[in-house]
């Protein structure tokens, strides 16, 4: 072993896999940083003196007499106002072919806040898809993911919601995009003129997978930055969660770990939370949601990670295609805030609540009589009603393209129900309906 600059450097490797290194090393922490043959490698296991590392190129032409390097310390990312309006790799390294950032050098990965220093959410985040605002409110400090089929546009529904959400900052972390997904967020962000507020973290098909493991990590250490210090509402999307969940299959299998249930490591459950429950409501105003894309296998929920997920996170959002209007809509009976009384008709209108209930209610009754008529059995007129009501409340309410507030909303919500039904058929409280039917009042 010799020592230079403070860092301290190893020349005998005792054992390569795919993708790990194994040396006997002292003094070495858990998670830092190496440079083994010119690549970076991050310390992943100490037993004893015997230290693994991970190697995030690969190991391939590593020979066993390589210089090992190690750095001293955990990976970092430079906090400060100069992320803003930035695109970085896993690193946290410019690849908008800026400058390095100036800031002060925070450690990845520390922990989740004390549950002391929680407070209980209670402010609305409004992404203006009223799929969302409507039926699952979202609140700050809540984690909820999209659940969605590889197909559905779930990189255009998380670029919507980074322009549309009323919050002060939004940190993207992308694992796994493809280069044009990468480009659609960074002109979709430019053209907007919204770049200021936005942060971007970006590993795509290109780099390698073990990388994507480094994103949650950077994109929260900078959004804690903004909400601990700067006491703002900050929105963390992360897109796709399943190639994050992927990559800890790989390095978990290289390092020749048994696996547990579909490939995935047996520690999913507690990776996925250490991400997850990253999410707060600061009592000093500042807060952490945490958005996160989760694409299943051929529809299968009970995949080990959507599975894990539903038990982390306050809920779910369903995407799905609409066939009866061709759009793709945040669908009314698999969707899920787990949150949202909190502020549905405190934080918005009196009716949100009645409102909402009538009209999933009255879609409902729609999925009914569609089954009806698949079956061949005769339709009531109500059936037909309900069937055109379900039409226009998907393409004008449910659609992901769709982009109102909250009242305006419930305006339309009130307007679909005097199209198709009468009071006494939508059943809402007399009180609300004196105020708000739109059109010819019946009791």
């Amino acid at each position: 072993m010799a020592t230079q600059a403070f860092k301290k450097i190893y020349t005998k490797i005792t054992n390569v896999t795919k993708a790990t290194c194994m040396l006997k090393a002292t003094g070495v922490g858990n998670e830092e940083l190496a440079q083994i043959h010119g690549r970076l490698a991050q310390v992943v296991k100490i037993v004893g003196e015997e230290v693994t590392l991970q190697v995030f190129e690969g190991t391939e032409g590593i020979p066993t007499n390589a210089e090992v390097v190690f750095m001293g310390k955990a990976p970092t990312l430079k906090v400060g106002d100069q992320l803003a309006g930035r695109f970085f790799n896993a690193y946290g390294l410019p690849i908008d072919g800026g400058a390095i950032p100036e800031g002060r050098e925070v450690e990845l990965g520390g922990p989740s806040v004390n549950p002391v220093r929680r407070k209980q959410p209670s402010e609305l985040i409004a992404t203006g898809i009223a799929g969302i605002d409507l039926n699952n409110t979202l609140v700050t400090g809540q984690k909820i993911p999209f659940f969605t089929d590889p197909d559905q546009p779930f990189n255009e529904v998380m670029a919507m919601v980074a322009m549309r959400a009323k919050s002060d900052k939004i940190i993207l972390g992308g694992m796994g995009m493809t280069n044009d997904d990468y480009l659609f967020f960074k002109n979709t962000f430019s053209n907007a003129g919204a770049l200021d507020r936005i942060v971007s973290f970006i590993n795509t098909t290109e780099d390698p997978s073990v990388e994507r493991l480094l994103i949650p990590d950077m994109a929260l250490t900078a959004a804690e930055y903004f909400a601990v210090e700067k006491n703002e509402k900050v929105l963390v999307l992360l897109t796709d969660m399943t190639n994050y969940a992927d990559a800890l299959a790989i390095v978990s299998n290289r390092m020749d770990q048994i696996p547990s249930k579909d490939s995935m490591p047996g520690s999913i459950y507690s990776d996925l939370a250490k991400i997850y429950e990253k999410a707060v409501q600061f009592p000093e105003g500042g807060s952490i949601t945490i958005i996160a894309v989760t694409t299943l296998s051929g529809g299968d929920i009970t995949h080990a990670v959507p599975d894990n997920t539903g038990y982390i996170t306050e809920g779910q959002l369903y995407l799905r295609r609409d066939t009866n209007v061709g759009k793709v809509i945040i669908d009314p009976f698999r969707s899920l805030s787990r949150l949202k009384q909190l502020v549905i008709g405190k934080k918005t209108r009196e009716d949100h609540p009645q409102v909402m209930n009538a009209a999933v209610r009255l879609f409902s009754d729609a999925a009914n009589a569609q089954t009806k008529m698949e079956n061949g059995f005769d339709l009531t007129d109500y059936d037909n009603r309900s069937l055109a009501f379900a039409e226009d409340y998907s393409r004008e309410l449910l659609a992901i393209d769709v982009n109102v507030d909250t009242d305006e909303m419930l305006d339309t919500a009130w307007k679909l129900f005097a199209e198709h039904f009468t009071p006494t058929e939508v059943n809402l409280r007399q009180s609300l309906v004196d105020k708000y039917w739109v059109g010819e009042k019946k009791a």
